[in-house]
């Protein structure tokens, strides 16, 4: 499967910007990674911490839900209490 290259990456920067060399090589020429096990154990962590960050998105999307149903049930009984 093709990658997608119409996205220019900050990592595909960043490797130029270390080596224009070995960018050119990688991304041009399609010469393997040197060291294919390390450059796998690196997208997984990635994968990992994507995973974690999405997770922490939706449990603070959770909690402002939850603080916005607790300010509302706040105002509900402030209402009965005062109207009864």
């Amino acid at each position: 499967m093709a990658k997608d290259r119409s996205r220019v990456r900050a990592s595909d920067i960043g490797a130029y910007a270390f080596c224009r060399r070995a960018w050119f090589l990688t991304h041009v020429k399609g010469v393997p990674h040197s060291a294919p096990a390390r450059l796998a154990a690196g997208v997984a962590a990635h994968a990992q911490h994507g995973a974690a960050v999405r997770r922490a998105g939706q449990t603070q999307r959770l909690a402002w839900l939850l603080m916005g149903a607790g300010a509302l049930l706040l105002l509900v009984a402030g209402l009965l209490r005062w109207f009864a």
